[in-house]
């Protein structure tokens, strides 16, 4: 039931952290007419997805992807930039081994890569897996493990998964992988090899998050977008204070009745009507006056977070790598993954000969890497870009650091048990609306974040949404998408089911399992000897010039398999997709027939 509207006239609601949960919370609020107050603690709006100017140098705190599966969000985006917001291709590597391998998979680099005995591996992994997968299903390594085997996770998960969390993927609850990664498998990440969905528009929602080859980004970096909203929420009435740091929060009851917030050396006591509340929520616990039960500030004491900090490099160089970003798993440098800003957008940086490169390290605040002074931790990152072959000492001139504690919630099991203790307490306060990323202490995708605070300031009006659900229960998704008439459907359909095949990646497959095949049929044959070895697969002699039941003809048939499976995979491919480009033309052709039909009868 909405509140009236005489109801909502007299509310003010108090909005704790300049994010984008309380940004957006405050700019639906204001669409709606209703006054709020903004509390941001640091001198700069966005939180993790501010954007920092060093000497004209743009970066940002970890690279900050605009894409969403929620209309609305989009459409705020695209309504608050306008052509300031760019489509953006996505070039995004994984750095192991010495080696590149895209991603997401590309079929031919990462065989390549690995090699055909690793690949065999690979395989043999996991269909063991998928054959006795692990049960119950309760930590990180077992939950990748059972979707890639056991192989694939060693390989290309660990490393870089325990860089980024400090602790053992047995420590960290697969909750963690069930909401960031939902949905991705080998078996989907080969669809999408070979597959090329159209993620855009409203194919956006059928297309796994982490396989997104395009995006938007603000031409001037996130923190362009939330000063634009937060510019949208002050024309309809909002009060944004930055500098503002909430000390205290006063409650009785089940209400919370006002904040006591220190700003220019004094304290003040803001009442309001509702409190929307993105700060980390262990803070938020403390911060309540009087204190909240034992238990529930025992439980806050036991979520963690983990830390992060760039170290944004200048370099003179035009071009360092093609990518938007790199995942480094080398366990032999600290860095976590390299960002090139000046791929986000060329606007990031002054000079087209210039680059910058913002190296991320993970870390826990208080720890050595976290409290290095500034030029130490340059230094490093500089000695890291050098041995990764990016640039030459020479050519870094300059570098800055930035630190950004509580950037990512922990999902260890103790903490997982506690927060489910803290949201049973929070949700008996009918005035109190935890969103964002560390008010729920979720990690939340910044669209995820903006969602919770649209739902925020609609419980506020008088509706009556678990804000916990977001990013929780796909469902919750479908249920605030719009509906879609009989042609928008049709079109979801015919794109969901009848993507296009990429040519190139399935002759490249087909060709590899060609070779891979005939190579350890060869090799089979040759290890199992005898007086007669394998008479009918010596027939390919007939075909394949210079092959024969040995070593060396082994790699010659494989060579012959790999040209032969390509040249049938790639006809194979395009005769399937002029196939379904005339299926579609046709269906489409029925539909607009059956639809002028209908208008006749009508009219």
């Amino acid at each position: 039931m909405r509140s009236s509207a005489g109801e909502c006239k007299n509310k003010k609601v108090l909005i704790i952290g300049g994010g984008p949960a309380g940004l957006t919370a405050a700019y639906e609020l204001g669409r709606a007419g209703i006054k709020s107050v903004v509390f941001e603690k640091d001198e700069i709006l966005g939180g993790i997805s501010r954007t920092i100017r060093y000497k004209d140098y743009l970066f940002d705190i970890g690279g900050h992807r605009f894409f969403t599966k929620v209309k609305a969000v989009e459409d705020l985006w695209k309504d608050v930039l306008g052509d300031a917001f760019l489509k953006r291709e996505r070039l995004s590597r994984i750095y192991y081994n010495g080696k590149f391998f895209y991603y997401p998979l590309r079929m031919f680099n990462a065989l390549f890569g690995l090699g055909i005995w690793s690949t065999v591996r690979v395989v043999a992994s996991y269909l063991r897996a998928r054959l006795k997968p692990i049960k119950p299903e309760e930590t990180l390594d077992q939950w990748v493990t059972n979707r890639f085997g056991r192989r694939l996770f060693e390989t290309f998960f660990k490393t870089y998964t325990e860089k980024v969390w400090g602790i053992p993927c047995q420590e960290i609850s697969a909750a963690w992988a069930a909401q960031r990664i939902r949905g991705l498998s080998l078996m989907a990440a080969l669809k999408n090899a070979l597959l090329k969905p159209q993620n855009s528009g409203e194919n956006n929602r059928h297309v796994i998050r982490t396989l997104i080859d395009e995006f938007f980004y603000p031409r001037l970096g996130p923190g362009m977008m939330w000063n634009a909203v937060a510019d949208r929420a002050r024309a309809s009435g909002a009060l944004i204070h930055t500098g503002a740091d909430v000390r205290g929060i006063r409650w009785k009851g089940r209400t919370v009745e006002a904040l006591e917030v220190a700003q220019d050396g004094r304290e003040v006591v803001v009442a309001g009507t509702d409190v929307i509340c993105s700060m980390p929520l262990a803070e938020a616990v403390a911060k309540f006056k009087p204190p909240l039960p034992e238990a529930i500030r025992e439980a806050a004491g036991r979520l963690r977070y983990r830390d992060f900090l760039t170290v944004a490099l200048v370099i003179k160089k035009r071009e360092t790598f093609p990518d938007n970003w790199i995942y480094v798993h080398d366990p032999g440098v600290k860095v976590g993954r390299i960002q090139n800003f000046k791929n986000w957008s060329p606007d990031m940086v002054p000079d087209t000969e210039m680059t910058c490169l913002g190296l991320e390290y993970f870390c826990f605040e208080g720890d050595a890497l976290w409290t290095a002074p500034d030029p130490d931790l340059i230094e490093m990152a500089k000695g890291e870009v050098v041995a990764l072959g990016f640039a030459e000492p020479g050519d870094i001139i300059d570098g800055t650091v930035v630190r950004m504690p509580k950037a990512y919630p922990v999902y260890d099991s103790a903490g997982m048990k506690s927060l489910e203790v803290i949201r049973r307490f929070l949700g008996e306060f009918d005035n109190f609306h935890p969103v964002g990323r560390n008010g729920q202490h979720k990690y939340n995708n910044q669209d995820h974040s903006m969602v919770t605070g649209m739902r925020a300031a609609e419980n506020v009006l008088g509706a009556h949404h678990d804000l916990w659900r977001v990013n929780e229960e796909p469902e919750y998704h479908e249920a605030i998408a719009p509906e879609l008439g009989p042609e928008e459907t049709l079109e979801r359909v015919l794109a969901g089911s009848l993507a296009k095949m990429d040519t190139l990646a399935f002759a490249a497959a087909l060709g590899s399992i060609s070779a891979l095949l005939v190579f350890l049929a060869t090799i089979f044959l040759v290890i199992k000897g005898g007086t007669v070895v394998g008479p009918n697969l010596r027939l390919l002699g007939q075909y394949f010039i210079g092959y024969a039941v040995t070593v060396k003809g082994a790699l010659i048939g494989s060579l012959y398999g790999f040209a032969t499976g390509f040249i049938f995979g790639g006809l194979f491919s395009a005769f399937r997709n002029l196939m379904v480009r005339m299926f579609i033309y046709r269906t489409k052709k029925r539909a607009e027939i059956e639809k002028f039909k209908d208008f006749l009868d009508r009219y």
